[in-house]
């Protein structure tokens, strides 16, 4: 296994949808943390309340953006496994987990994942 591990907390119902299949791309800022991803790493996954489960996704490509609003305007609400949802209900989910603040100082950051048996 070539490329660096990043290891990464998650809620339960965002480890579910990954683990599912269904969410196709992760939401996260562009902090110094996330600035050290590259392609072909990989992120393990540990859900937040147990964090005896885990779970290692490849990453195959890296989306910068201003804000959620034009992330989530750029992807389809699909890949972030959000297709029933408004565009509204999906950045008020995400300023639930982030505040506009930390989205202005950092940017954002679409994640393209694939799942990946070890």
């Amino acid at each position: 296994m070539s490329g660096l591990v990043h290891r990464m907390g998650l809620y339960k119902e965002y480890f579910n949808s990954i683990r599912n299949g269904m969410k196709k791309v992760e939401v996260r800022l562009n902090d110094e943390k996330r600035r050290k991803i590259n392609i072909g790493d990989f992120i393990e996954f540990v859900d937040v309340n147990n964090p005896a489960e885990k779970l290692r996704v490849k990453v195959t490509r890296l989306r910068k953006y201003k804000n959620f609003k034009d992330m989530y305007s750029d992807i389809p609400l699909a890949d972030f496994d959000c297709k029933d949802w408004s565009m509204q209900e999906v950045i008020d989910g995400t300023y639930e987990i982030y505040t506009k603040e930390q989205e202005r100082e950092w940017g954002t950051l679409a994640i393209n994942i694939e799942k990946h048996e070890e």
